[in-house]
């Protein structure tokens, strides 16, 4: 199994660093072989680190955010990335009317995975919020990447069974 993973939030400084970071080390944890990438539709933090808050957040966690930089979402990375996960409904709707009809299908909420969607369905954007708001984040992001990582895993394993 390799899979090919964009998360995205608006500027690609909070949540999809933070997701991008998550996943990288669960998944390297389980020597499961995915590309993890993180971007944001807005390009307004080009070249910058993650917000400090989110970096504090998941390095008290054990996550490592070394190499992580924003940029924005390229019309290359519809083609390239085999399933692009936005953070918020709003994100994922910049996202639809970006991407080309035939790579529409790699397009979904990132909660869609999480164990409570529908009930939660959007990773609220920390920014402009207290510590309390990043701890959220995270909380929501580690189970989300769980479940991406349990259902990526079944997913190969029926491939491998046909």
């Amino acid at each position: 199994m390799s899979s090919k993973i964009l998360f995205v939030c608006l500027g690609n400084i909070c949540r999809s660093p933070t997701a991008h970071a998550v996943m990288r080390h669960k998944a390297t944890q389980l020597a499961t072989p995915i590309v993890v990438e993180s971007a944001g539709t807005s390009a307004s933090h080009r070249g910058q680190a993650p917000d400090p808050r989110s970096v504090s957040q998941g390095k008290a966690a054990g996550y490592s955010f070394a190499g992580i930089v924003s940029r924005p979402v390229k019309d290359s990375d519809f083609a390239e990335y085999d399933l692009i996960l936005a953070m918020d409904n709003d994100n994922l709707q910049h996202l639809q009317r970006r991407c080309p009809p035939s790579h529409q299908h790699k397009l979904k909420l990132f909660l869609s995975f999480h164990p409570h969607f529908p009930d939660i369905s959007e990773v609220p954007d920390p920014y402009y919020g207290g510590s309390r708001g990043f701890a959220l984040v995270l909380q929501l992001i580690e189970q989300g990447c769980e479940a991406l990582l349990q259902q990526l895993v079944a997913d190969n394993q029926r491939e491998l069974a046909q």
